[in-house]
């Protein structure tokens, strides 16, 4: 079995967490924002839908201006190099109102068997990617393609996110992303392995506190007694 289909351990144990229990997890860790990425938001398989989710590496692909000299190392489109299971992460500039992303780009992803696809910019075709049942976040919509303004100008580079409160954040190739109905989170490859070890008993308590909520129980007691017990970062 090559390493591109190779099973992922940290992929697999991810899949039975939410996006707030892993931002809990690197906010033990002081990982700024608990790795939040804001402003992305489900538009497909459908808005906002409880039932999706996805989780996989990331696949960076950056869009420039067509002002500016795209880099040496492109052969071919993009969205034929991406790999199995990984999720597709496309950065626009800051007030793009074009799309950056469509149906076809989808099709080729889903094809591909890509866990899903965040754009930090606008999409379009958005029926054709809910026709599909294809997983896409991002920012808004556009009926308009890049091709007026951008073009790819490097893949699989670090990207620095397109938001204005959170310019400082950066997603590397290889990071793990992960999206459901809170949100999009980038959790960092050299913290994957601690952040795993922490959350089953972050995710125990707060299950403890739910079920002692529900028989009438005081937040603060309930909290202290069940919480007490929690792995920290200093236990790893």
């Amino acid at each position: 079995m090559s390493s591109e289909n190779a099973p992922d351990p940290v992929t697999d144990a991810l899949q039975g967490y939410t996006t707030c229990d892993i931002s809990d997890a690197l906010l033990k860790l002081k990982h700024p924002h608990g790795g939040f990425l804001s402003g992305l938001t489900m538009h497909s398989p459908n808005y906002q839908d409880d039932s999706t989710k996805i989780v996989g590496r990331a696949f960076t692909v950056k869009y420039i201006p067509r002002s500016e000299e795209a880099a040496v190392n492109l052969e071919g489109h993009y969205i034929d190099q991406v790999a199995p299971g990984s999720v597709v992460f496309l950065s626009a500039p800051q007030g793009t109102v074009n799309a950056v992303y469509g149906g076809l780009m989808s099709c080729r992803a889903q094809y591909l068997r890509a866990a899903g696809t965040v754009i930090d910019g606008r999409i379009r075709d958005l029926r054709e990617h809910r026709q599909l049942a294809y997983p896409v976040f991002a920012r808004g919509t556009s009926t308009v393609s890049p091709q007026e303004k951008l073009h790819v100008g490097e893949v699989n580079c670090r990207v620095s996110l397109q938001s204005p409160e959170q310019l400082d954040v950066i997603i590397s190739p290889g990071d793990y992303l992960i999206g459901d109905i809170d949100g999009v989170v980038c959790l960092p490859q050299a913290l994957a392995e601690q952040v795993v070890a922490l959350m089953p008993s972050q995710v125990a308590a707060d299950e403890r506190i739910m079920g002692a909520l529900k028989n009438g129980g005081s937040f603060t007691n309930v909290s202290k007694e069940h919480r007490a017990g929690m792995k920290s970062a200093e236990d790893l």
